[in-house]
C-alpha cells in the first residue's frame, strides 16, 4: 500500500523503461477552490495514458491534448521544465471545471533521467522522508533527507517536493483491531508502528509496511519522541500496558492520543491517571476515549474506520458541524 504520488512515480518509471516518453506535472500553487493541493503529481505517457491527477479531469484532458500534439515537455522547444497556469480568469476556470474561480499553477517536466525516481522509491520503501529539488533552468534533480513536517516549496526557480510518510501512527497492541487500523492508516499514507510486548499477539507481524517496535509501551513512546505529526492509540484493553503508554503520550507533543474502552472505563482510567500519576486536567482532556467517532461501529473493521476518521478529523483541524460523541460505547 503506497501513497498516490509514489504509485505515480512507479508507473512513470515502468513507462520510461518500456520506451515511452513521459511527462511529469506537479501542482505548485493554488488559489480559490482548486480541486487538488500543492504537490499533487500527474504522469502523462506519450500516448495520453495518465497516472495521478492535478485537477480531477478537465485540466488533464487539456494537458493530454497538448502533450500528444507536441506542446509538452518532450517537444524540441520545451525540453526544460516549464510553468503553466489554468483558471487565471473566471471564464477559463469555468472552461476547465475549476470551482469558484480556482486557479492552478503547474510545473511540467520531461522524465529523461530516472535514477532519482529509483532512489526515491527505494528510500521511501525504507520509510524514509526524501526531499526532491528540481531546478527549472536546467532540469537538474537533487535528493536530500527531509525533516518531518516539511512540505512543498516553490520560489519560481526551484521546486522542492517531499515523498514518504509525513505522518506516523503508533499502535499499542497488536491484535485483530490493530491490524484493521494499521491497514487503513497505511492507505492514508501514515507510517505505522506497533508495540506489544506480549508474544502471543503477532497478528500485525506480517502486515507489509508495519514496523514492530520491541520493548514496553511507555519506553517505546518515550524513545519515539512524539511530535506534532504523531498519533498514538492504545488498543490492548490492558491497563498495565495502555496506562503507561498514555502517561507518556499525554505529556508529549503528539497531535492525537486515543484509547480503546467504554465511556465508563475511560472515566475510571482518567481518575486512575490523575490520582496515581498526577496528570493535569488539561493533559487528561487530550485523551480521545472512547476512541473514534460514534458511527455505531461493532466489528474490528468498523471500529478501525471510526478511529482513523477521528484521527484525520483532528489532523486536518476540521471538526464536524455536529460533532459525534467519540467512539462506540460497545468497545467494552
Amino acid at each position: 500500500m503506497e501513497s498516490l504520488d509514489l504509485r505515480v512515480l512507479a508507473e512513470a518509471l515502468d513507462w520510461h523503461r518500456a520506451g515511452w516518453p513521459v511527462t511529469l506535472v506537479t501542482v505548485v500553487q493554488t488559489w480559490g477552490s482548486a480541486p487538488r493541493p500543492p504537490g499533487a503529481l500527474l504522469a502523462v505517457r506519450g500516448d495520453g495514458a495518465v497516472s495521478g491527477s492535478v485537477s480531477g479531469g478537465c485540466v488533464e484532458d487539456d494537458l493530454i491534448a497538448r502533450i500528444r500534439s507536441g506542446e509538452g515537455a518532450h517537444s524540441d522547444f520545451n525540453r526544460k521544465p516549464s510553468m503553466m497556469a489554468y483558471g487565471v480568469s473566471r471564464e477559463e476556470a469555468a472552461r476547465f471545471g475549476l470551482p469558484c474561480g480556482g486557479t492552478l499553477r503547474l510545473v511540467q517536466e520531461s522524465l529523461e533521467v530516472t535514477a532519482w525516481v529509483e532512489d526515491v522509491l527505494q528510500r521511501t520503501a525504507r520509510h524514509q522522508l526524501v526531499a526532491r529539488t528540481l531546478t527549472l533552468a536546467t532540469g537538474e534533480v537533487t535528493l536530500s533527507d527531509a525533516a518531518r513536517g516539511a512540505g512543498l516549496q516553490f520560489d519560481g526557480l526551484t521546486l522542492t517536493t517531499v515523498f514518504g510518510p509525513r505522518w506516523r501512527l503508533l499502535l499499542i497492541g497488536a491484535g485483530q483491531l490493530s491490524q484493521a487500523v494499521a491497514s487503513i492508516a497505511l492507505m492514508l499514507d501514515f507510517e505505522v508502528l506497533v508495540c506489544d510486548p506480549r508474544d502471543a499477539y503477532l497478528v500485525t507481524q506480517d502486515l507489509p509496511g508495519v514496523t514492530r517496535l520491541p520493548g514496553m509501551p511507555d519506553d517505546v513512546v518515550r524513545e519515539l519522541l512524539p511530535d506534532a505529526h504523531t498519533a498514538i492509540v492504545a488498543l490492548t484493553h490492558d491497563p498495565k500496558l495502555d496506562d503507561m503508554a498514555l502517561l507518556e503520550a499525554l505529556t508529549s507533543d503528539a497531535f492525537y492520543v486515543g484509547a480503546l474502552g467504554s465511556a465508563r472505563n475511560q472515566a475510571t482510567r482518567k481518575q486512575r491517571l490523575a490520582e496515581h500519576f498526577e496528570l493535569s486536567a488539561l493533559e487528561l482532556d487530550r485523551l480521545h476515549g472512547p476512541v473514534g467517532l460514534r458511527i455505531g461501529a461493532r466489528t474490528p473493521a468498523e471500529i478501525a474506520v471510526s478511529v482513523m476518521a477521528q484521527i484525520i478529523e483532528v489532523k486536518n483541524a476540521q471538526p464536524l458541524v455536529a460533532r459525534p460523541v467519540s467512539a462506540a460505547a460497545v468497545q467494552g
